[in-house]
């Protein structure tokens, strides 16, 4: 996978990788037990871990009559899913490490 592709397929600190193609390609409107069907055994990535699509999207299938009307909304559904874990490390910032610390407080 190019960079440029890389790029295109995260979001908020989520890979979707291959399944970013596949959503976008899906006949829609849709049920959350169609895409897991197709989709559950993608991998989406994240800073700390890696986890399926269906294991994401479990508690989805668990609210009846659950429907998407494009890939948009079911990438949202995963970002809401995974929530801060995808970020990372809480509260961290790389800025400014080469700086005197008393040169930080006046920046």
């Amino acid at each position: 996978m190019s960079n440029d592709e890389a790029d295109d397929s995260r979001e908020l600190g989520v890979e979707f990788g291959e399944l970013d193609d596949e959503l976008k390609s899906h006949d829609y409107p849709t049920t959350t037990d169609e895409l897991v069907d197709e989709y559950g055994d993608y991998e989406i990535e994240m800073s700390n871990e890696t986890r399926t699509f269906g294991d994401i999207m479990e508690p989805y299938q668990e609210e009846t009559g659950q429907d998407f009307s494009d890939a948009g909304e079911v990438k949202q559904a995963v970002l809401n899913m995974v929530g801060s874990e995808a970020v990372g490390r809480q509260r961290y910032s790389g800025r400014g490490l080469d700086q005197d610390p008393d040169e930080q407080d006046s920046v």
